[in-house]
């Protein structure tokens, strides 16, 4: 049997929605280990004078606990 615990995170990127969650599961991963899987909760965009300028999104991202 294992136990699995969620957390939330929020990743931004200047490139794409897809580059900001990449970062936010690799950054995920350095720290967590175990890392299975995530969910994508919310996606924005900042805009500054009328133009994109950052990618944010928001997930939930799922860890196995180890003994």
């Amino acid at each position: 049997m294992s136990v699995a615990r969620v957390t939330e995170i929020t990743s931004s990127s200047t490139k794409s929605f897809q580059d900001a969650i990449e970062q936010g599961i690799a950054r995920a991963a350095k720290t967590l280990k175990n890392v299975e899987g995530a969910w994508i909760q919310d996606q924005k965009v900042v805009v500054e004078n009328g133009k994109i300028s950052d990618y944010r999104v928001n997930m939930k991202v799922t860890f196995i606990l180890t003994d």
